[in-house]
């Protein structure tokens, strides 16, 4: 499994008042124990006196990694905060344990480009990090009003896959981890293709793919569905940036936001007030 942190982040304030409390800012998300920030806190120490403010946020339900961010934010926060030193690998084995998966925690305490043991089967979870390749950026499309559960875009994945497809997704992932490791963007472009995914889901969101699928034609390397989706992913080079940017925007202004979003080497961060 492959994620990659962008220059996307949740922004979490803390402060012990004597008084539990969630501000979540505009988001509608609970404001009780069972929020996922609190939840991942909880499993460090009680949140029980401390004043939660969420300052930024992460879109839901876009295929953007927002309940990995939750986690980690939960986690570094009570770590910080009661300064119990845990480790990055002990983060990380924390932070999967919650999430259920690995790659996007991963890619957000760690930062950069990383590959994760998909079924670490008992054992702690594995991660391989690389930092992202010079010239390399991505633009974000995200559907306005527009939310896909990740269970329902698994389901959309049957149980059984012909052996062909499985076997040309481990070639097209091999050669995109190649690309990215050694920067080489006209590999990265050859490699943004997928054959189990991307088109089973196509009835979740058709627009999405057809964006994808037209992505070169703007002037990028190509583009995938980020996460579970609806969110597209475009990449393209710092070059070509901002005139990909603009013709997203002509072209998809009036149903989703644009965002022009680096590929980041930084993972979670807290800073010193």
């Amino acid at each position: 499994m492959m994620a990659a942190a962008l220059d996307l982040f949740l922004e979490l304030e803390i402060e012990e008042t004597g008084e539990f409390s969630f501000d979540p800012g505009d988001l509608e998300v609970p404001t009780g124990r069972d929020n996922l920030i609190v939840r991942a806190f909880e499993t460090l120490h009680s949140a029980d006196g401390i004043a939660f403010r969420l300052k930024r946020a992460i879109p839901l339900g876009r295929g953007l990694g927002s309940s990995a961010a939750a986690i980690v934010s939960g986690l570094c926060a009570a770590d910080h905060l009661y300064e119990l030193a845990l480790s990055e690998d002990e983060m990380f084995a924390r932070a999967t344990e919650l999430e259920g998966h690995p790659d996007n925690v991963a890619a957000a305490i760690f930062g950069g480009f990383v590959i994760c043991d998909p079924i670490p089967e008992g054992e702690p979870p594995e991660c391989s990090r690389f930092p992202p390749p010079d010239g390399l950026e991505g633009i974000l499309v995200i559907p306005n009003g527009e939310e896909v559960p990740t269970e329902e875009a698994r389901e959309a994945i049957p149980g059984e896959i012909p052996l062909g497809d499985a076997l040309g997704n481990i070639f097209l992932a091999s050669r995109l981890t190649l690309g990215l490791y050694r920067g080489d963007l006209s590999l990265i472009a050859a490699s943004l293709k997928d054959n189990i995914h991307q088109g089973r889901r196509r009835g979740l969101y058709p627009r999405s793919l057809e964006l994808v699928e037209k992505a070169r034609e703007m002037g990028a390397l190509g583009a995938t569905i980020s996460g579970a989706g609806p969110t597209v992913l475009v990449w393209t080079t710092w070059q070509d940036a901002g005139k990909v940017n603009e013709e997203l925007t002509s072209r998809c202004g009036e149903w989703a936001e644009i965002r022009r979003i680096p590929f980041t080497p930084q993972g979670a961060d807290v800073p010193e007030l």
